[in-house]
């Protein structure tokens, strides 16, 4: 069992406090991923579990042990590192190996620890050659499996994709994910990258400025997040914003155009600023026999047709700019003037003042 929980945990450097106050328990087995801009803290949160950086105040537990006060070394835990972290004189083999043989493990236990965990990542016919002689995905898996070989209570990763292009990083989420599904160990994933943490997470973090926005499974933080923020970062390309005011049943923009509000599930009142959300695909383009009085009307300013989908990005009547996601192939262009009809079952409600969702069924702490 590895189960890790963090208690209130802070972390100063003089007078900056760059974690404040994070709580939340991670379950043995869990894939938990730490996402959020960069400058918001996941790695430094990250350091502070494995022992690299030391807690400013609160506590670190791992199966209900505080171990604050232990060394990185002497916790339990192996940690993946967005350079790869590589003894480059050295082999592949003997790169894996290094670890066990500092902790005196008998020789026949290495080489079987070894030729199983190389087996399973691909990379037994790399045992020979110098990292040097490895593409990046290959000096990717030698770093997993180093951290696989020792049998770590939890597996911590720093952005360990960053470095790689767009399709191999594609295939190092699946084999990463494949890899937690053999081993059942408890993983702790930083990335910046939401479409990471939505595709590999059993459960997301979401950090802002040294806090937890959000903590939940991916597809809760998705269809219900708690703040704007969660709203604007969770999701690819991110969610429309529209500020307005309250009126009857109906959302007044700026420039006149009137939203259709949900009629249950959200906690609003008369008068009330708010900004309402709806993400690309809850957008669709009417035609002008077919618009209606709650319709957002803008000008297209870019189209990307990429074959079997289309993004329009365009700006309303308020300046405010968006993005409409629809299947297949359009003809409208560059400069065509639109009319947008909302789907009222994908709205998200927010006070324009806090940012927090006004739906009744989140209350926007970490849970």
């Amino acid at each position: 069992m590895a189960d890790l929980t963090l208690n209130n945990v802070k972390k100063s450097y003089g007078a900056a406090e760059v974690i404040k106050g994070v709580s939340m328990q991670i379950k043995h087995g869990e894939f938990c991923v730490f996402v959020g801009p960069s400058g918001c803290g996941k790695s430094t949160l990250l350091r502070m579990i494995s022992g690299l950086e030391t807690i400013t105040e609160g506590t670190c537990e791992i199966d209900g042990e505080v171990v604050n006060d232990r060394g990185a070394a002497d916790r339990g835990l192996a940690m993946v590192f967005q350079s790869y972290a590589l003894y480059p004189h050295m082999s592949v083999r003997q790169n894996l190996t290094f670890g066990l043989e500092n902790l005196k493990t008998p020789k026949a236990a290495i080489t079987t620890k070894t030729n199983e965990v190389a087996k399973m990542l691909q990379i037994d016919e790399l045992l020979d050659r110098r990292p040097k002689d490895l593409s990046g995905g290959q000096r990717q898996r030698v770093a997993i499996g180093r951290a696989v070989v020792r049998e770590p209570r939890v597996f911590l990763f720093d952005e360990p994709l960053s470095n790689l292009d767009a399709e191999l990083r594609v295939e190092m989420r699946g084999e990463i994910s494949r890899l937690h599904g053999r081993l059942g160990n408890t993983m702790i994933y930083v990335t910046h990258d939401q479409v990471e943490a939505m595709t590999m997470a059993d459960k997301i973090a979401v950090l802002r400025a040294g806090e937890v926005e959000q903590f939940g499974r991916p597809l809760d933080l998705y269809n219900t997040p708690a703040n704007m923020f969660v709203a604007g970062f969770i999701g690819s390309p991110r969610m429309n914003f529209f500020a307005g005011t309250v009126s009857g049943a109906d959302l007044i923009l700026p420039k006149g155009d009137r939203l259709a509000l949900p009629t249950s599930g959200f906690d609003i009142t008369e008068g009330a600023a708010v900004t309402l959300g709806v993400r690309p695909d809850g957008l669709k383009v009417v035609s002008g026999d077919a618009t209606g009085p709650h319709d957002i009307h803008a000008e297209v300013v870019t189209v990307e047709k990429l074959g079997g989908e289309s993004y329009l990005y365009a700006l309303t009547a308020e300046g405010e700019k968006i993005t409409v996601h629809s299947q297949g192939q359009t003809r409208i262009r560059e400069g065509d003037k639109i009319a947008l009809a909302v789907a009222t079952d994908a709205l998200h409600l927010f006070d324009s003042a806090s940012g927090k969702s006004h739906r009744r069924d989140t209350d926007g702490i970490p849970t």
